[in-house]
C-alpha cells in the first residue's frame, strides 16, 4: 500500500499548537502517511519557537511575512511560495487550522491544484464579516473548498450544515488545542514556575493575565480597554497583572506608555506556549480577545472576559466559562470586580470545557484513515 502524503500548512503559533497534536499522531503511523510539514513563518520567531517546543521542526519554511504588509501583499506572497510547494511535491491531501491567511491560501492552493483540504477547527462563525477581521471571512470561504471538516463542537457542525455543506464532508472531534494541553509534562510546568521565578514574578492566587493583539481592537477599542485595565490595575494594587505583550507598534507602544510605570504590571515579550498554560492554569481572571485562550481557559477553572464584541467562539459563553464585555469601559470594569474582589477559590468555575476532552487528534486520524481506506 503506497503510503500518502500529507501536506500540513501552518504559519502562526495558535496553528502550531494545534496541529501538532494532529501532526504527531499521524507520524506514529509512518507506515501510512508521509507528513510534510509546511510553515509559511507568518509569524516566524513565534511559530519555530512553538515547533521546537513539540519536538518538531519544518521540513518547509517560507519565510513570507516582510515589515508592514497590507493584507493583499501578505495573501500574493503567501500564495505564490505555496505554489513552488504544490509544483515540487507530491501531495494527497493539505491539512489547514483555523482562519488565518495562510489557511486561506493554502486551501485555495490546494483547490486549484485539486487537492482534497482536511480543515482542523471548521465551522466556528460570528457572522459578522468584520469580527474577527478578516478571519471571519477566510474561515467561511474555506469551508467551501473543505472536504473533511473537524468540527470542534455540534454548533459549528450545524453551523456548516446551515451553509449547505454535506454532512458526510462533517465531523465533531473537539478541539485539538485541548489535546495540546494534555502534551504538557509535569517537568515542563515547573521550568516555567522557574523562568516567573528568573524575572521576580510571583505566581500566586493573585494573578491577572491580560492579552489584547487583534486587529479590530486596534485604535480607540485599545485605549477604552487600557483605561479600564489601569483603574483596575490602581484599585486592586496587591494583584499582579501580567500582560504578554504582542510586537505589532499599534499595540505595544500604547500598552508601555500606559502601564509600564505601575509596580504591580508585569509587562513580558510573547511567551512560550508551556510558560503561557502555566498563567492560565494559576490565573485567578483572565482579559484576552485571543480565540485559543478561550478555549483553553475553562480547562482550569479560569473566568476569562473576553474583549470581542462578537465571537465565534459561542459555547463557552453559553457554558458561563466566558463573558463577552467587548472593549466596553464598564463592563470590563464591573466584570472584572466581581471576580477580583473574592477570594481565588471561590472564582474557581466547575463547568466541563464545552470545546472537547483531549481526543480529538485521534479521532481525525481515523477520520483520515477512512476517507483513504487505509
Amino acid at each position: 500500500m503506497e503510503r500518502k502524503n500529507i501536506l500540513v500548512v501552518f504559519g502562526t503559533r495558535p496553528e502550531v499548537i494545534k496541529l501538532a497534536p494532529v501532526i504527531l499522531k499521524l507520524k506514529q503511523y509512518p507506515e501510512l502517511y508521509n507528513v510534510i510539514v509546511c510553515n509559511t513563518e507568518q509569524q516566524k520567531e513565534l511559530s519555530n519557537q512553538t515547533l521546537s517546543y513539540f519536538n518538531l521542526k519544518a521540513d518547509i519554511n517560507l519565510d513570507c511575512m516582510k515589515p508592514n504588509q497590507s493584507l493583499l501583499e501578505v495573501q500574493t506572497r503567501i500564495l505564490t511560495a505555496l505554489n513552488g510547494v504544490f509544483a515540487s511535491n507530491k501531495i494527497d491531501a493539505t491539512i489547514v487550522q483555523g482562519d488565518t491567511m495562510t489557511v486561506l491560501c493554502a486551501a485555495l492552493a490546494s483547490f486549484y491544484n485539486k487537492i482534497p483540504v482536511f480543515h482542523v477547527e471548521a465551522g466556528l462563525r460570528s457572522y459578522d464579516i468584520y469580527e474577527p477581521f478578516p478571519e471571519e471571512v477566510m474561515r467561511q470561504m474555506t469551508s467551501r473548498v473543505t472536504e473533511l471538516n473537524f468540527a470542534p463542537t455540534e454548533k459549528n457542525k450545524q453551523a456548516l450544515l446551515k451553509e449547505n455543506i454535506s454532512e458526510d464532508k462533517i465531523f465533531v472531534t473537539g478541539n485539538t488545542v485541548i489535546d495540546a494541553l494534555f502534551c504538557l509534562s509535569d517537568e515542563t510546568l515547573s521550568k516555567s514556575k522557574e523562568f516567573f521565578t528568573e524575572k521576580g514574578i510571583d505566581i500566586n492566587d493573585k494573578l491577572v493575565l491580560l492579552t489584547a493583539h487583534r486587529r479590530e481592537n486596534h485604535g480607540e477599542r485599545i485605549d477604552r480597554i487600557l483605561d479600564a485595565v489601569e483603574y483596575l490595575v490602581k484599585k486592586y494594587s496587591d494583584h499582579t497583572f501580567i500582560i504578554p505583550v504582542h510586537p505589532n507598534p499599534n499595540v505595544k507602544d500604547k500598552i508601555h506608555g500606559r502601564l509600564a510605570g505601575y509596580s504591580n504590571v508585569k509587562l513580558l515579550s510573547p511567551l512560550d506556549y508551556p510558560n503561557l498554560v502555566y498563567l492560565m492554569k494559576n490565573a485567578k481572571l483572565i482579559l484576552t480577545d485571543s480565540g485559543g485562550i478561550q478555549e483553553e481557559a475553562p480547562s482550569f477553572g479560569c473566568p476569562t472576559l473576553v474583549m470581542r464584541y462578537e465571537t465565534e467562539r459561542q459555547e463557552g459563553i453559553d457554558a458561563g466559562v466566558s463573558v463577552l464585555v467587548g472593549a466596553d469601559y464598564d463592563k470590563i470594569i464591573s466584570c472584572s470586580e466581581n471576580i477580583l474582589s473574592r477570594d481565588f477559590v471561590s472564582t474557581r468555575l466547575k463547568a466541563v470545557n464545552p470545546y472537547g476532552d483531549g481526543k480529538a487528534s485521534e479521532k481525525i486520524e481515523k477520520i483520515i484513515r477512512s476517507y483513504f481506506a487505509l
